[in-house]
């Protein structure tokens, strides 16, 4: 949902970043790399140690970097078919990890097993959410449809990790419980979106 809003402000940003990197000979692979590495690595680092706050801005400021490697390629004229399809995969590695290493916490830090089932759907879920598009996609349907996209899960997830760091009791478990709820709703929309679709093409 964020990203039907968000994307042409983000880009007027990140465009002169990417173009810059570009020239000091830096690749939209390469960066893609870069960030999965950074956020796979302190996400298992920081969390099950028990440092949210810390691994919440370590996260978020790999992840960010995911926004450089689409600007990266714009400035080169357009990405590759394989860099997509890295993009994608390395999306997912590092949201599983994300949410991995939340149930980590939650069963090794926190003793919640209630937290530590949240996260677990919701690292099911997400994976779904994807699944769902992309195999529309690949058949000529859309499911481009979603209260919680990539982005959304995202920032809920980190909004909890990162004000249960500061002290603030239960975020992080009504953060990922809303992100079950949205998650569900979302898989729910998507499935319409592609019966629609079919059925459209049939007529």
């Amino acid at each position: 949902m964020l990203n039907i809003f968000a994307r042409a402000s983000v880009s007027r940003v990140t465009d002169p970043i990417g173009a810059a990197l570009v020239r000091v000979g830096l690749t939209p692979n390469g960066m893609t790399l870069i960030g999965t590495v950074g956020a796979v690595g302190s996400a298992l680092w920081l969390f099950p140690a028990g440092h949210l706050l810390a691994g919440t801005f370590a996260v978020w400021g790999f992840v960010m970097l995911d926004l450089l490697d689409g600007a990266m390629a714009r400035a080169l004229g357009g990405g590759t078919k394989f860099g997509g399809v890295l993009d994608s995969v390395c999306d997912r590695i590092a949201d599983g990890a994300l949410l991995a290493a939340i149930a980590w916490y939650a069963f090794e830090v926190a003793e919640s097993r209630p937290l530590g089932a949240a996260a677990l759907i919701c690292l099911v879920l997400g994976q779904v959410i994807s699944y769902i598009k992309a195999r529309a996609e690949a058949s000529g349907l859309s499911a481009n449809v979603g209260l919680v996209e990539r982005a959304e899960r995202l920032i809920i997830a980190l909004v909890g990790t990162g004000l249960t760091g500061l002290g603030v009791p239960y975020a992080v478990d009504v953060a990922l419980w809303l992100l079950v709820a949205g998650s569900v709703i979302t898989v729910g929309q998507r499935l319409v979106a592609v019966r629609q679709s079919a059925a459209a093409e049939a007529t």
